[in-house]
């Protein structure tokens, strides 16, 4: 199995070059960008795993990058930020980042926040598995994978989130949701 791939999206030079020591101190290979160009051009030239980032950036701030990250890449994101309001933090998760820190952190605590959200998302040799796939309305969805695929061809994987969203209003049509429904 290959050294997961972690990204550090970081401005600040010290944190960045900090979060890159205690990572490859743990093992990970780790790349890192100062802003959010740098950080799709290293998405697009390597296979991470991991993606750590600072909401506060030059240009795009993290959490519009997230929002974008999400809708290409199904890659683990943790946000490390020094906005530390509950609506940041909520904003953070709601966005997609599958967990959220403040600075300053304790390192071996990001570090197993990061071990095992990588445990949980570094694909592992799975057993074929059997095949169940929904459509509806010309889109299809594969409820091993969670990829959602359109009417045009056009395939996405889905968010745990947003699948068991789409699962519920599947499994029940007509119904009308509240937010709070679909988000549990």
């Amino acid at each position: 199995m290959q050294t997961p791939v972690i990204l550090i999206v970081e401005d600040e030079e010290v944190t960045r070059l900090n979060l890159v020591s205690l990572f490859q101190g743990e093992g990970y290979d780790v790349i890192e960008a100062v802003n959010g160009e740098e950080m799709n051009q290293k998405l697009t030239d390597n296979k991470v795993n991991l993606v750590v980032m600072d909401i506060n950036l030059p240009g795009k701030n993290g959490l519009i990058l997230a929002r974008e990250l999400r809708q290409k890449e199904n890659i683990g994101l943790i946000f490390l930020t020094g906005r530390d309001s509950e609506v940041d933090r909520i904003l953070g998760l709601e966005i997609g980042a599958d967990d959220y820190l403040t600075k300053p952190f304790n390192p071996r605590e990001l570090t197993i926040r990061a071990r095992n959200l990588l445990n949980r998302t570094v694909a592992q040799p799975v057993v074929e598995e059997h095949k169940s796939v929904v459509k509806f309305n010309g889109w299809t969805l594969d409820e091993n994978s969670r990829n959602l695929t359109s009417p045009k061809g056009v395939a996405r994987r889905l968010p745990k989130g947003e699948y068991r969203a789409l699962r519920l209003m599947l499994d029940t049509p007509g119904k009308i949701f509240t937010r709070e429904q679909l988000i549990r």
